[in-house]
Order: C-alpha cells, then structure tokens, then sequence
C-alpha cells in the first residue's frame, strides 16, 4: 500500500512538471537559448577535499563533459589544487561554501576561527559532522562570517569563484541561511545554485525544498544573477556500468531547461577508505565523464553543455539589454520650412 500510494504521488508530481514545463518559459530560454534545448552542467563537488579529488575533478573537466567544480575550502588538500589549476586556468572553480565535517576520522574546522564563530563548532573544534546540528546550533551571523571567511581564502589563493553552492545542502536548510547566501552572492555578485524551473528531478530526490528553491531563484534572478530549471544529485552507483547508465538515461529523459548534475569525481588513493567508504561510486563518476559513449550521446543528441561563467556572462547580457530596451529616445523637433 505505502509503495502504491508514493507511486501515485511521484506521477503526479512529474505530470505537473511536464504541465509547467510545457506553459512556462525555462531559465534557459530567458538567458538566450531555444525553448526545448537542453543545457547542462555536469558538476563536480568536494575538490580539495583530498588529493585524489582534485585529480578525479580536473580529470573530468579536461578529458570529460564535466564542465563546473566547486571547492572545500577550509580542507587540506586547497593549496594543491591552486598548484593545479595554474595548469589550466579557463576551468569553472566556484566555492563549496562548507558548513559540516561529516568525516569520522578525517575532519575540519571553521577559517574563520573557532572563537569568531563558537556555534558552527562541536567540542573538538572541528564544524559539526551533520546538517541537523548546524540548524541547532548556529546562527545566520556565524554562518556569514565563515561564508566570507571562504570566500577570501578563495581569492587568497588566486581563484576567482565562478559561482557559490552548499555542501550538503546546508544553506539551503533555514529560511536565515538562505537569506545569507543569497545576499552574499548578490553583494558580491557571484551566482548561487538556485534551481527554480521545472524542477523534473528535484521533485523526486528533494521534493519539501521546492517551495524554497523556486523562492530562491526568483529573488537571484531579480537581483541580476541567473538561476537554473533544475538540480541532479542521484545518479552516482559504486558500479561504473550503473552510473555510465545512470547518465545516459538522466540525459535522455531530462526536459528542457537548465539542470545541473552533481557528481563527486575522485581518483582515490590508497588512503582514501579511512576518509570515506565512497571510494568506488566516486571513481565511477569520473569514469563516466570521461566515457567516450557518453560524449558521444550529448553530441548526438544536441545537448548543449554550459558552465557558471557562461551563465553569468548571459545573465549580464540581458539585464544590460534591458537597460538598453528602457532608454527613451528624445523626441526630433524637426526645424520650420523655409517658404
């Protein structure tokens, strides 16, 4: 019965996606792409979280379709991937603005310094291991500090962010830290992922935020930055076969619009199981960007494969062809006749 009914439910929720898609212009289409073209970001989270990340990331952005990555900055292995990407240095790097440390035995704490920000820390001094706790006992102004705190690390180490988005989801989590992401990138003006088109996928994987991500992404946009239609986080199988699978499947049933899809490339070393046991799924993903057979299926099928500079590159086009649009042009007088 429980299975029936959640059945049920997901119908219906994918019959009102297709509905409004059909009725509602895309993110796409409003920064300058056709009505039924399907963009895509393939993005990689948790660089710089260790050696092996920045490898499998940088790997899957040069030699793949991966197209975005996004950095955890107060991590170890940061300083290396700054080394690396002098080596290529058009990748689009945004900021895993990072509010947890979920590791068990490998674990990290606030750059902004634990006594500056004393409720995003647990008794070890390291930032909490959970989402949950963060929403116990933090608050927006210690949430701020170590935003901006990642930020300037960022620009210390010569990168300069493309976008901002949350690991784990954190700053999506309460209405306050929304409001300081958003407000950060709009001061700022460095996009956020906001996903509040269709919301195909979003629906299925995460369905209670979607009120709060179309939210958002209206007031991104409004405030001059783009926003995207949707966001992909389950595609990942410890099976190489399974996520190759998973991808092709996720690209040819995708409507149209903007989706990013998070991966979590990494060509782990023999250290990486006392980080995590997500080795194999993590090394899955990289080989799934680079597989050739999925190349091959974006260019068959014209998928259009973007990144967050280009986003914000569109999105500052537009604003700057709607100032254009609203000058008023002053009324010629013509001069008298001669007779």
């Amino acid at each position: 019965m429980f299975t029936r009914r959640w059945t049920v439910v997901l119908a219906v929720l994918v019959s009102l996606t297709v509905v409004f898609a059909a009725n509602a212009q895309t993110y796409a289409e409003r920064l300058g792409w056709g009505a039924l073209d399907r963009v895509v970001i393939f993005h990689v989270d948790d660089v710089g979280m260790c050696h092996g990340a920045n490898m499998g990331a940088i790997e899957a952005m040069t030699d793949g379709v991966a197209t975005s990555a996004s950095v955890m900055f107060p991590c170890s292995w940061v300083s290396g991937l700054a080394v690396e990407l002098e080596s290529h240095p058009g990748l689009d790097v945004g900021i895993h603005l990072t509010l947890t440390s979920e590791w068990l035995r490998y674990r990290w704490g606030p750059l902004a310094g634990k006594n500056q920000v004393p409720n995003l820390v647990d008794p070890h001094g390291c930032l909490w291991p959970t989402v949950e706790e963060v929403i116990t006992h933090a608050n927006a102004i210690d949430v701020e500090k170590e935003v901006r705190a990642q930020i300037e690390r960022c620009l210390a180490v010569g990168i300069t962010p493309t976008h901002l988005d949350s690991h784990m989801g954190t700053l999506f989590a309460t209405s306050d830290f929304r409001q300081v992401f958003l407000d950060v990138g709009v001061e700022l003006g460095i996009p956020i992922l906001a996903p509040g088109g269709h919301l195909q996928h979003v629906l299925v994987e995460n369905g209670h935020l979607a009120d709060a991500a179309i939210e958002l992404s209206q007031q991104a946009w409004d405030a001059g930055l783009p926003a995207i239609d949707d966001l992909c986080t389950g595609l990942s199988s410890s099976d190489p076969a399974v996520t190759k699978a998973n991808v092709i499947n996720f690209l040819d049933t995708m409507l149209p619009g903007i989706t990013e899809v998070i991966l979590h490339c990494t060509r782990p070393s023999g250290n990486f199981p006392n980080i995590s046991a997500s080795g194999a799924s993590r090394l899955a993903d990289t080989l799934a960007m680079i597989d050739p057979d999925v190349r091959q299926f974006i260019e068959d099928e014209g998928i259009i494969l973007t990144t967050w500079r280009e986003l914000k590159e569109r999105r500052d086009a537009v604003t700057k062809a709607q100032s254009m649009s609203t000058l008023t042009v002053p009324e010629v007088v013509s001069a008298p006749a001669e007779k």
